[in-house]
């Protein structure tokens, strides 16, 4: 009996059924490569020029390849190459003496060149199971293929090469990408056919890497795209998945192995094992009588002396040359073979490649499915390893398998002629650029990130300006103006009765009716209604604006069932004014975007009074007239009297506090305190923050109403964040950054880059998708997942420096107080209000870290004030007639 036909007894041929179960089972659980959109790759490798070096390390010899990408018209790539051994001593020594021996084949290579003198940028094709943050750095999972090089794993491979060429001191290198030999297989077929998104190895090892959408990647933010996928499918089976097709020759070839249990996948179709695999066939059927008259050599009973190369040479194409190649083996292995036992040798070097090819066309086939799915049906697949390359049938097997279990897919294989290290030079040549706009992006960014140091000195320098403000004789050149506001007491529970209250701060405004209890049932009851100012009116005169206003209370007031009513009423006026007493204010002047005339060096309450005498439907009482910073810190102050600083960071920003009267030098008297109104969004206009402002924000300012005026407002508020960052993009997409350099004419448009985008791009719950939608709104109809990320950043830097400017600014108030009363240390509750504060994401926890950094003996509550600054002006009015009340 021919002992070939007793092979099945011994080790099974994979049928079609387990072919597609394989198949089915194949997981796709991958392990990730940072390696955006393979395709962008290979479009824009156009643009890239140079010299490159590419270290191509995945078995006993690695290759160091000089890559020169030139363009004359045409893109041209010439290749200069070494092929080094690493001996098996060091293989499996130490990782500290691996990676020594690579940087000094690396420096022959370079001095052979003449280039050791050149700083040129490499990428390391490294073919072992490593998990990637970033493309260049790569931790080693695991070893494979024979290493065993100690203190590697779980190590970053790039930085263990970084240290052995530092280490030399002789040259020195740009490690600009790491890949896996599969994505840098994959990376040069693609240079030639834009289809191929996948790359296979079958060699010493075997691994596959495919582009996946990245919609589908939870463990990498973004959904926009393709990434490269580097499966590490070595590992398939691991998990028992092949258990029901592993037979006793896999497993006794796994027990033998430097990693047991791991790699299964690859150790039933690779190079490394499948010579291993036939030898202990032939040594079964030898020693159960079957082949060679039942004897056996040392030669053939020892580990790895039926190389993988002897089954290429015995499935010769032509049986014959096979056959006569497998008596000289069998001879070299010191056998007296027969012409039979050379056809069964035959026989069983064809069932183990065959298997290896189908197993790898099942799996193969998974990854089809998968892409096919992801509505993309034509696909290359890139292909390298000496398997693949050297087996006269293994490829012919593996590529008709594919076609037999997804006919549904136009697929292509496509050889690599140039090895890995091409597509690793390309990735570098890409990378390469991709760093340098990274790192002209940030050193952009830089300018609007601030460091501890220039915090400190912007908080110095508003200790100053406070202290100028508040001198007679410094105040009228000072920018934060320090205002006395005549508001000298809070509430003290006793206050009662309705009064109005008015809120004008911004574009729109608020009428409410407040009703004050005293005793034990004291509260405060509200009832408000906003109205609109439109922008002609802001732009306008200022008696059309107050008779706006006027129209408005009357319509609330009919509204609330009180028309005719006279009501005391507390005016909240959020623009700069100098009071001499509580119930006059004088503009300054306008800020927020208002310019209606004839209003700048007149008593407001004077021109809101004059208005209501105009339109004669009702009679008011204007007994206050505050600042929003003063109605915030009384709103709060009403429920926790340790509040005596108010804060606004909304369109605008401003901050107010209780001053000493004695350092009140404006107004007569030395005994008690007043509120200060700081009007601190001028600090700045005498160029106290000049060294820390940037090219976006003078852009904003000169394109101001009011250019070289509020210059600290207008790094901080919500009003101008927005056009910080417009500004910003601009920039990058003019410099190609961005956007690939294409602006939309919507982004040209001042203002269109809304605050609120800020604060919905920053949130942590928006994904990038989402981003892109707000882009898409903007014209940016072509934005990548990268553009998405990028803005986010911008936004981040922009409102993070907002944040902890204005943090520095409430340090040098809550410090001032705290010198002020000569205390050690302070608990104080600052009241804030505004829509910058309440939305954004990260704006309050920023500026409370910053403020706890910059003021550290100051312990500060931070109150968000939730009924706004017209509940204060009322509470104020309420104040002022009781003492008004007392006084008669």
């Amino acid at each position: 009996m021919i002992a070939s036909h007793l092979l099945a007894y011994y080790f099974t041929e994979l049928h079609h059924d387990h072919v597609q179960r394989v198949s089915m089972k194949k997981s796709l659980n991958n392990k990730l490569i940072k390696l955006r959109e393979k395709n962008k790759f290979a479009l824009v490798l156009f643009a890239e020029t140079g010299d490159f070096l590419a270290l191509d390390l995945g078995g006993t010899n690695f290759r160091v390849l000089l890559v020169r990408v030139s363009s004359n018209g045409k893109q041209k790539v010439e290749m200069e190459n070494q092929i080094y051994a690493i001996p098996e001593n060091i293989m499996r020594g130490s990782g500290t003496e691996l990676f020594d021996h690579i940087a000094e084949c690396l420096a022959n290579f370079l001095e052979k060149l003449g280039i050791k003198d050149k700083k040129l940028p490499l990428g390391f094709t490294f073919s072992f199971p490593c998990q990637q943050t970033k493309l260049d750095e790569s931790f080693l999972v695991s070893w494979t293929k024979g290493f065993k090089a100690s203190g590697v794993e779980g190590r970053d491979v790039v930085g263990l090469l970084r240290k052995a060429i530092k280490k030399r001191g002789d040259f020195d290198i740009d490690i600009v990408a790491v890949i896996n030999d599969t994505v840098g297989t994959m990376m040069t077929c693609g240079y030639d056919d834009h289809h191929c998104e996948i790359g296979l190895i079958v060699g010493t090892g075997t691994n596959a890497c495919y582009m996946e959408e990245m919609r589908h990647l939870e463990l990498v933010d973004g959904d926009e795209g393709r990434m490269c996928v580097n499966m590490e499918w070595g590992a398939f089976g691991d998990d028992g998945a092949l258990d029901d097709i592993r037979t006793e020759f896999d497993r006794e070839i796994d027990a033998g192995s430097l990693n047991p249990g791991k790699q299964l996948f690859e150790k039933m179709i690779s190079g490394m094992y499948m010579g291993e695999l036939v030898r202990l066939i032939l040594v079964k059927m030898a020693k159960d009588g079957l082949l060679f008259q039942g004897h056996t050599t040392p030669d053939l009973l020892t580990t790895g002396h039926f190389q993988t190369s002897f089954v290429s040479a015995i499935e010769n194409k032509k049986s014959s040359e096979g056959l006569l190649r497998a008596e000289q083996v069998l001879r070299g292995l010191g056998l007296d073979s027969s012409p039979e036992d050379c056809v069964a040798v035959q026989r069983v070097c064809q069932i183990v490649s065959t298997r290896a090819a189908h197993l790898c066309a099942a799996a193969l086939a998974a990854v089809l499915r998968q892409i096919r799915d992801n509505k993309r049906l034509r696909t290359t697949v890139g292909v390298d390893g000496s398997v693949y390359k050297n087996h006269p049938q293994f490829a012919r097997r593996l590529n008709k398998m594919v076609r037999l279990l997804v006919p549904d897919c136009d697929v292509r294989f496509l050889r690599s002629e140039d090895g890995s290290g091409k597509g690793a030079a390309m990735v570098t040549a890409v990378a390469y650029r991709l760093a340098k706009q990274h790192a002209e992006r940030q050193r952009i960014l830089d300018s609007l990130r601030l460091d501890r140091d220039q915090l400190l000195e912007v908080k110095r320098r508003m200790e100053e300006e406070m202290k100028r403000g508040l001198a007679e004789k410094a105040h009228t050149t000072a920018a934060v103006k320090m205002l006395p506001t005549f508001v000298r007491a809070t509430p003290d529970g006793t206050e009662r009765g309705d009064f109005l209250a008015l809120d004008l701060g911004g574009t729109n405004f608020r009428v409410l009716l407040v009703r004050v209890r005293s005793g034990k049932r004291r509260s405060v009851e509200m009832h408000n209604k906003i109205y609109t100012i439109p922008q002609d009116i802001t732009q306008g005169t200022g008696e059309e604006l107050f008779d706006h206003i006027v129209h408005c209370i009357a319509d609330f007031l009919e509204y609330m069932g009180m028309k005719g009513a006279s009501l005391p009423l507390g005016f909240t006026f959020s623009f700069p004014c100098h009071q001499t007493r509580l119930d006059q204010g004088i503009l300054i002047k306008w800020t927020k975007g208002f310019k209606a005339s004839g209003c700048e060096g007149e008593d407001v309450a004077t021109l809101l009074k004059d208005a209501i005498h105009r339109s004669e439907e009702f009679e008011l009482d204007v007994v206050a007239v505050v600042n929003d910073t003063v109605g915030t810190m009384m709103t709060c102050g009403y429920e926790d009297p340790q509040c005596e600083v108010g804060l606004i960071v909304g369109t605008g920003t401003n901050a107010c506090y209780m001053e000493e009267m004695s350092n009140v030098e404006l107004v007569d008297g030395d005994e008690g305190r007043m509120c200060v109104n700081m009007e601190w969004g001028a600090f700045g206009d005498r160029g106290e923050l000049d060294d820390v402002c940037t090219e976006f924000d003078r852009a904003v300012d000169d394109q101001s109403t009011y250019p070289g005026k509020q210059r600290y407002e207008k790094m901080i508020s919500g009003m101008y964040l927005g056009e910080i960052v417009r500004n910003v993009l601009l920039d990058f997409t003019a410099k190609g950054l961005l956007f690939r350099g294409k602006l939309s004419e919507r982004l040209k448009t001042r203002g269109i880059f809304e605050t609120k985008f800020l604060s919905q791009i920053e949130s942590d719950r928006l994904a990038l998708r989402q981003v892109r939608s707000i882009l898409q709104h903007l014209g940016l109809t072509s934005s990548t997942c990268d553009d998405s990320i990028l803005v986010k950043e911008v936004c981040s830097v922009v409102s993070k420096r907002a944040a902890q400017l204005c943090g520095a600014g409430l340090a040098a108030v809550v410090d001032k107080i705290r010198l002020n009363r000569d205390l050690e240390k302070l608990s104080i509750t600052v009241g804030v209000d505004g829509t910058l504060y309440k939305l954004h994401p990260h704006f309050a926890s920023i500026m409370r870290e910053t403020l706890r950094d910059l003021a550290p003996d100051c312990e500060v509550t931070l109150v968000q004030s939730e009924d706004g600054s017209g509940k204060g002006a009322a509470l104020i009015t309420a104040v002022a007639c009781r003492l008004r009340d007392a006084r008669k």
